[in-house]
């Protein structure tokens, strides 16, 4: 980096103008031309084919760069103005040269952007990897062989200018790492998390021998992230990359270790923190975006199956590093799971009854006047309510699906094409709800309804202006969820029982109102489970649950109290 000299000696620096430089300005300022300024002061250094003009600009722009680099935007903007404006502005612009030939020698900090101390191509390739302050940089890549290989358009050259920088300003990697272990009383979602260097792993307990390994990753973060890159299903990686958050979350806020220091005591220890993460406040709250500050891992203590899955997805995650020989043992190896096995009742509470969904449909008919919705929100939320009901898909499925993938077979039924849970195909029926749907949302779409026009790449569900990154399985959860909730506030008064559930509703709640429907109204358990592509039929005959006030009713009639008579 490029140094002055110090505080308040006025000397010229290889960064600030010249004494000709600065006359020849003044001049400009004072109401000569440029090219006599130039002429008078800058004749002998003039370079053939340059502008006095042009010259004159470059100047500014060096006096400018100067002012930036200590931290003188104010200065900065006020050099640069237009050149029309240069006479009502020369004394305060001569006040500025004098002000930045006293200031001090500018000192970095933790703050800093990296865009004010990096060269430009440097700096950039940083920002664009989400590394915008020197903080970022130097908890993120301290002292690490091959560091900037994961900061895509960062070379070795740029690496070695940067490390230099660092070399001469050591104070910035304890400053930095005080300031990460001050910020660390937030959660962050794993594309936001910035482990600190004591606990990422690199020096971790359990690594194994650097040289035997098949990773190029320098510590967990890197590890994990190239093993969720391995799942090409989105809806695997997400899965996936929840359990690993929060693992290294635990890991680092309950226990101080890394993932790869971990033993089978803190295994044992996460395994008891799953049936009720605390302290609550840190670990537990209702759903929100993974950008907002009120975002936690959990939305609450986890069932005895869920906790199954989560160790077993984490599981597999250490045995695959030991796999690829970057840690030695898996921790979590013979740790059970309590209860795992038993299959529960499933839960009647959640589905929509019949009652229910002619609630819902009717307030979504006026989602316009109660919500702020946007027309094509309304419109979308329609259709997608009416298709999932009569379909019954996942959410990943329903983002996913085109217009190419809507077949008709021989017998003029129609069919959509999905791909599963596991990468598996399936077909799905499309009952005449869901086409009649089709239809309608195409056409207010102004999109042909006739199959033999559509583009087949042509999505089911658009993305619209409000999405802002398009649609997808995540802000399809967010748009249903947001619709529960003004559906919810509409309906208190008119059905406090239908409120309540939606308050309470996930958008998976479709799939289980469409299957408890199809078999209420006489579909085979056989039809159901191919429709929902279920593995067994005892995992769709959950489905076949009776109304409780019907269970009860009939069982009063089946045994009515003994008359006076008889008795």
């Amino acid at each position: 980096m490029k140094t002055t000299t110090p505080c308040g000696s006025g000397a010229e620096s290889s960064e600030f103008p010249t004494r000709s430089q600065l006359a020849a300005l003044r001049a400009w300022y004072a109401g000569l031309s440029a090219r006599v300024a130039v002429a008078q002061y800058l004749g002998q250094s003039r370079a053939t084919g340059q502008s006095s003009r042009a010259m004159l600009g470059g100047i500014r722009r060096q006096l400018a760069q100067y002012a930036r680099r200590r931290h003188r935007d104010d200065l900065a903007l006020l050099i640069t103005h237009p050149a029309a404006g240069r006479e009502g502005r020369a004394r305060a612009v001569q006040d500025a040269i004098e002000k930045l030939q006293q200031l001090c020698v500018p000192v970095p900090v933790v703050t800093d952007a990296v865009d004010r101390w990096l060269p430009v191509r440097a700096a950039r390739a940083l920002q664009d990897c989400g590394i915008r302050t020197l903080a970022d940089l130097t908890v993120r890549v301290p002292r690490r062989r091959r560091w900037w290989a994961t900061v895509p358009g960062l070379g070795a050259r740029s690496a070695r200018q940067i490390e230099e920088f660092f070399a001469a300003n050591p104070v910035l990697t304890e400053r930095a790492r005080a300031l990460v272990v001050t910020l660390r009383t937030e959660i962050s979602p794993w594309e936001h998390l910035i482990v600190p260097q004591e606990v990422d792993g690199s020096m971790g307990t359990f690594r194994a021998p650097q040289a035997t390994c098949t990773l190029s990753a320098q510590d967990d973060y890197q590890a994990v992230q190239a093993w969720l890159s391995l799942q090409e299903s989105a809806a695997t990686q997400r899965a996936y990359r929840k359990e690993a958050e929060r693992l290294m979350l635990w890991a680092i806020f309950e226990r101080g270790k890394a993932l790869s220091s971990l033993t089978t005591e803190d295994a044992i220890a996460y395994r008891a923190f799953l049936r009720r993460p605390s302290p609550q406040d840190r670990w537990v709250g209702p759903a929100r975006p993974r950008t907002s500050s009120e975002w936690r891992p959990f939305q609450g203590a986890l069932a005895p199956r869920s906790i199954a899955y989560a160790l077993s997805v984490i599981g597999a995650l250490y045995r695959w590093l030991i796999e690829q020989r970057y840690a030695l043992a898996n921790p979590f190896a013979g740790v059970k799971v309590k209860g795992a096995g038993r299959s529960g009742a499933f839960d009647g509470s959640r589905v929509f009854t019949e009652h229910d969904w002619t609630l819902i449909r009717t307030t979504a008919d006026g989602i316009e006047w109660i919500g702020g919705w946007s027309r094509e929100g309304a419109q979308r939320l329609r259709f997608v309510l009416d298709f999932w009901y009569a379909t019954g898909l996942r959410p990943s499925e329903m983002a996913d699906a085109r217009l190419g993938d809507i077949e008709h077979d021989a017998q003029g039924d129609v069919w959509l094409r999905v791909v599963g849970k596991g990468l598996k195909y399936g077909r799905v029926a499309l009952p005449l709800l869901a086409r009649g749907a089709l239809d309608r949302y195409l056409a207010q779409r102004s999109l042909p309804v006739s199959p033999a026009h559509w583009s087949p790449k042509t999505a089911l569900i658009p993305g619209l202006a409000e999405d802002e990154t398009g649609i997808g399985a995540s802000r399809l959860w967010s748009v249903m969820r947001r619709f529960f909730l003004h559906a919810a506030h509409a309906l208190e008064k008119v059905n406090a029982s239908t409120a309540d559930k939606l308050r309470r509703a996930t958008p998976h709640w479709m799939r289980h109102t469409h299957a408890t429907h199809a078999l209420a109204r006489g579909a085979e358990l056989v039809t159901v489970r191919d429709n929902l592509r279920h593995a067994s039929v005892a995992t769709t005959s959950v489905y076949l649950h009776t109304d409780e006030v019907k269970r009860a009713r009939q069982m009063g009639e089946a045994f009515p109290a003994r008359s006076s008579s008889a008795a």
